[in-house]
């Protein structure tokens, strides 16, 4: 049974900092993708970064927001910089085995909320 559990969410202001981890556990030694969604209120839940094979990136944090992983502790990471009020959402963690296809494993959710 494979688990991602995400924290490091909160709120903050504009032009701040915040770093989220998703920690998994279970079978997770296959995993090749991992990445981070997020969903704003109202709308569609949008892909943000990736991890496996390199590290991808939305325009729309490309330069502000940065992805990695420590596989010793079965961790990836998302430093998130100069934040803008746009970034509030739920953030979600999600892993694969393979390197297309859908994102089998997810996790909960944590909240990111940027005032203005």
């Amino acid at each position: 049974q494979v688990q991602l559990v995400e924290s490091g969410g909160g709120l903050v202001q504009a032009g701040g900092s915040l770093r989220l981890s998703c920690a998994a556990s279970g079978r997770t030694s296959s995993f090749y993708g991992m990445s981070w969604f997020r969903q704003a209120p109202g709308k569609e839940r949008e892909f943000v970064a990736a991890s496996g094979g390199g590290t991808y990136y939305a325009d729309s944090v490309k330069g502000r927001f940065t992805i990695s992983r420590d596989n010793a502790r079965n961790t990836v990471f998302l430093q998130m910089n100069s934040l803008k009020p746009e970034d509030t959402a739920v953030y979600y963690c999600a892993a694969r085995m393979t390197s297309y296809g859908p994102y089998p494993y997810w996790g909960q959710g944590t909240q990111v909320t940027v005032s203005s």
